[in-house]
């Protein structure tokens, strides 16, 4: 087995993303969590000289690396610009650099209107010097992958100076994500046979939607190291995706590995998710929403028979778990999954029944949850499913200029009725203080929540319904509520009756 090292560098490249700033103390937990959880072998967790706050970011993160053994994987993009990147890293503390360099020689000539000579020579100043003041270095190519293809001979020359050199790594970045699998074989494999006793790094962006399909060819043609990112960050599509690649290499790369646990990829997604402000696409392989939802009924009927449509990619290694969507498509199949789930069964008439007012609702493009079925039984069947032990009786919700919003609720939990006023930052946070106190004094805690989602139809109306969906945490389990109204905060007022009941 051939281990491949794993350099996370959402902290940096993956900062790039259009309208993605982190603060200190999110890098910081981020950080952490990549190489204390998800455990990847290094962190390139900033560019060298960007600002005040990423100076102070980079700080907090090597000062708790030295305190727990992992500053030698603290990595941080700099320049060629004499001393100016080498100061600023040993302000920072940090004790690698990855040195970036021109590795075409279009860039070399219309970015610096330099020889490469000069730019080899500049680069040696710089690699001297970090070496006297007890910082690594690795270098970067940029632009090696149009180098390969418009300056093949500027780029081997470059290799050959650079093993000259006392440096760790060579790092080798596709930057405007514009190979092709046969490319990367083919650029790689001749360079890494040639210098045997060179650790070279591969740097794969996403234009073209190939960069995982690029990273498995590296690793065919010999690359040491990759570079990747949480949720596929970056500039412009983003970079190879962290989730994607572990999860490729793991099942089609047999003799190869690497140290990242699989369990810990959807936490730290979302963790980014939520830090980042930029939402997982449902679709996104791995980590999306809807990976492991079945819509389909013959899915659903397949695996229930002998799990027809289950692959090597199951859930349960990213700590997820099968779901069966309900909609038009899902059948009885998909129903009874979810109904057994609920703990409730059905005969098979008033089954298809149900199935019949399921199909109807998503030709109405109505969304329908695993939540909103006692709902539909009851409706259907016309019988006591639902059990409402708790009632909003009323409420009042003020807004002024100047002043706290406000809540007044009174609450029936079975036959007894509660009333409770509070303040919040808005008027849902004011109600939801409201009931927590309403809750704390029966000496029980709220679901915790995790996620708020607001979707309104494009189009302008504002008498549009407007749709709430909550998710909640119970002691490690979630589950999503829904609410509709034209009003957005009486929707997800909505959505947390039907948590109370569901609870």
């Amino acid at each position: 087995m051939k281990h491949i090292e794993i350099m996370d560098t959402t902290l940096r490249d993956g900062e790039q993303t259009s309208g993605v700033s982190f603060s200190a103390s999110e890098k910081l937990t981020i950080a952490q969590l990549l190489l204390q959880e998800v455990k990847v072998n290094r962190l390139e967790v900033a560019s060298a000289k960007v600002s005040e706050g990423e100076l102070l970011a980079v700080k907090n993160i090597t000062d708790w690396a030295t305190k727990n053994g992992f500053l030698d994987k603290i990595e941080v993009l700099t320049f060629v610009d004499g001393m100016s990147s080498i100061n600023w890293m040993i302000e920072s503390g940090a004790k690698v650099m990855n040195l970036l360099t021109k590795g075409s020689l279009n860039h070399l000539i219309h970015q610096l209107n330099k020889t490469p000579e000069e730019h080899f020579s500049d680069i040696a100043e710089v690699i001297n010097n970090a070496v006297n003041n007890n910082i690594s270095v690795n270098v970067y190519l940029e632009d090696w992958s149009n180098g390969m293809k418009n300056s093949i001979e500027y780029v081997y020359n470059f290799l050959d100076f650079l093993d000259t050199q006392p440096i760790k790594r060579i790092l080798f970045p596709d930057t405007l994500g514009v190979l092709t699998p046969y490319e990367t074989f083919h650029f790689l494999e001749p360079i890494i046979r040639k210098y045997p006793n060179t650790h070279f790094d591969f740097h794969a962006h996403n234009d073209y939607d190939l960069s995982t399909a690029n990273v498995l060819e590296a690793i065919r043609a010999g690359v040491h190291g990759l570079h990747l990112t949480v949720n596929g960050m970056g500039e412009r599509t983003g970079n190879a995706s962290l989730s994607s690649v572990i999860a490729a290499i793991n099942d089609f790369m047999p003799n190869f590995n690497t140290s990242v646990v699989e369990k810990s990829l959807y936490r730290i997604s979302k963790i980014v998710e939520s830090f980042s402000g930029l939402r997982i696409p449902a679709n996104k392989p791995i980590i999306g929403e809807n990976v492991f939802t079945q819509t389909a009924g013959i899915h659903a009927d397949g695996d229930k028979k002998n799990n027809l449509y289950v692959s090597f990619l199951s859930p349960e290694r990213f700590g997820r778990k099968t779901s069966y969507a309900l909609g038009k498509t899902s059948g009885k199949a998909n129903i009874e999954r979810n109904l057994q789930e609920l703990g409730i069964t059905l005969s098979d008439d008033d089954l298809k029944k149900v199935t019949k007012k399921i199909i109807e609702l998503g030709d109405r493009k109505e969304a329908v949850t695993q939540e909103d079925l006692p709902y539909i039984i009851s409706d259907v069947l016309d019988t006591s499913a639902v059990v409402e032990n708790v009632k909003i009786v009323n409420y009042v919700l003020t807004h002024s200029k100047n002043l706290r919003p406000s809540s007044t609720l009174e609450l029936k939990i079975g036959d007894v009725v509660y009333q409770e006023s509070a303040q919040g930052d808005g008027q849902y946070d004011a109600f939801m203080n409201a009931l927590k106190m309403i809750y704390e004094k029966k000496g029980k805690n709220l679901p915790l929540l995790t996620d708020y989602s607001v979707r309104i139809p494009p189009g302008g109306k504002t008498d549009a319904l407007c749709e709430t969906i909550i998710t909640w945490n119970v002691n490690g389990k979630e589950f999503k509520t829904r609410g509709l109204d034209s009003d957005q905060t009486v929707s997800a007022i909505e959505a947390t009756r039907k948590m109370l009941n569901k609870i």
